[in-house]
């Protein structure tokens, strides 16, 4: 489908506001419909109900048009997480998951962490998804990130509009406006997200979060869904362990 979004005029900042106004401008995104995703083969260790099972990935597929990554890049463990900004459980992952598995895991080198786009709500999901893809031209592509889902307020609420997105812009430190600001004008990131959201479905997902562990010794093993911290952390040490 094609999904057609402006950003009006409006000010960057509270501190900046009254001195900065934003150009109107127009972009035209391209996002395929999830719906058109195929059922691969069975054959891959999974966690969680799979219904139908994605086909066996690669490593160099599952790295490919994502995010910078978090953590030490020699991190000998890589987690993979396919996910939506306006998705609810993708947000309870955020939430009550994701703090402890960067504390016990990235911070202490043993597992670096991307994100990949999978389109799969409304047109709000992708301005949100291109917002934090321009603020990596800053390296600040998590700061962005996690700031868009701590504004989380629910799936097609509004929250993550263009100009909700441009104030959270605002709240990102060390943040360019202006760079990050054409960087959206320019639709940078459009073939990069859709890109991502088409990685998706080669695998075979239907729906987010879901998350790829790929072990040191290349053994990949799917998550879907919301899983509790328990199972992150049997795979996790599992494949730490070798």
């Amino acid at each position: 489908m094609q999904i057609e979004l402006s950003l009006p005029s409006m000010g960057i900042g509270a501190a900046i506001a009254a001195a900065v106004i934003l150009a109107p401008f127009s972009i035209l995104y391209f996002v395929e419909s999830p719906s058109q995703q195929q059922p691969g083969p069975q054959g891959i260790p999974t966690v969680g109900a799979l219904d139908p099972p994605p086909p066996l990935p690669t490593r160099e597929l599952l790295l490919e048009n994502a995010s910078p990554p978090l953590g030490d890049p020699e991190a000998p463990v890589t987690l993979v997480e396919f996910g939506d900004y306006q998705c609810g459980f993708c947000h309870r992952h955020f939430e009550q998951t994701e703090p402890a598995i960067v504390s016990e895991y990235v911070e202490t080198g043993l597992v670096k962490m991307y994100f990949k786009d999978f389109i799969v709500i409304g047109p709000d999901s992708v301005t949100a998804a291109l917002a934090a893809q321009c603020a990596r031209d800053q390296d600040l592509y998590w700061e962005f990130h996690d700031a868009i889902y701590e504004n989380y307020q629910g799936e097609q609420s509004g929250w993550a509009s263009d100009s909700e997105l441009v104030r959270i812009a605002s709240t990102v430190e060390g943040l360019d406006d202006d760079q990050w600001l054409g960087c959206m004008q320019d639709g940078k990131y459009v073939e990069a997200v859709n890109a991502s959201s088409q990685d998706a479905r080669d695998l075979g997902l239907s729906g987010t979060p879901a998350f790829f562990v790929i072990g040191g010794d290349g053994e990949i093993t799917v998550m879907r869904g919301a899983q509790p911290l328990a199972e992150f952390r049997a795979v996790l040490d599992a494949e730490i362990a070798g």
